[in-house]
Parts: C-alpha cells; structure tokens; sequence
C-alpha cells in the first residue's frame, strides 16, 4: 500500500451534508439515483450520482447524512453533471454502504 504525507491528506476537503433531494436515474449504465446534498452556507448543495440503489430506497435516503468530497471538480456522468463524491464503502456482492455519522452535525462540517 502506497503512503501519502499529511499534506496529502489535507487537500482532500471531506464534508458533512444532509440529502434533500432524491431522483431515479434512468440513463445511468448501472442503477443509480441523483442526489442533492446539502453542505450549508459555504458550500450550498451540490448534486451527485450514487450506485447506491441495492441497499436504500429513495424515501429511506432523504435527511441521510452523508459524507463528501467537496473538491472534485464536476464530472460528466451521461447527460447529469456530478458536483460532488458521496463516500461509502463496497460489500462482498458490490453493493454500497454508505459514510454517514453516527450524530447529527451542521451540514458543511469537515472532516478532521
């Protein structure tokens, strides 16, 4: 496993933020929803695409929070422009499960 310095580390802006907005995605190759993710005055929402509909429902995802790399820049994902990287971690079968915290924090909270 290849090490990185602090530095490293430091430029990788992860964040917390709250999920307010859940759509199918229809066009995508593999199942996924687009989100909206809130992360607070700084940051406003952002959208993302997630391969996340093994394990959670749309109804079951809205007020989820979730962590966030903030500083990607966007990326095209079909005809949806993805803003932000909602972090989880794969399963044995390939499903997701996603980063989220284990108390309630104000949207935009950085990782530390």
């Amino acid at each position: 496993m290849d090490t990185i310095e602090w530095d490293d580390f430091q430029k990788v802006d992860i964040r917390v933020g709250t999920i307010v907005e859940v759509d199918d995605f229809p066009e995508a190759r593999r199942p996924a929803y687009k989100l909206k993710v809130d992360f607070g005055m700084e940051i406003g929402i952002k959208k993302s695409s997630a391969q996340i509909t093994d394990l959670y429902s749309a109804d079951s995802l809205l007020g989820k929070q979730v962590l966030a790399v903030v500083n990607f820049p966007p990326k095209q994902i079909g005809p949806f422009m993805s803003e932000c990287l909602v972090t989880g971690f794969h399963q044995e079968d390939g499903s997701v499960v996603l980063s989220t915290v284990d108390m309630k924090l104000p949207n935009g909270a950085k990782l530390a």
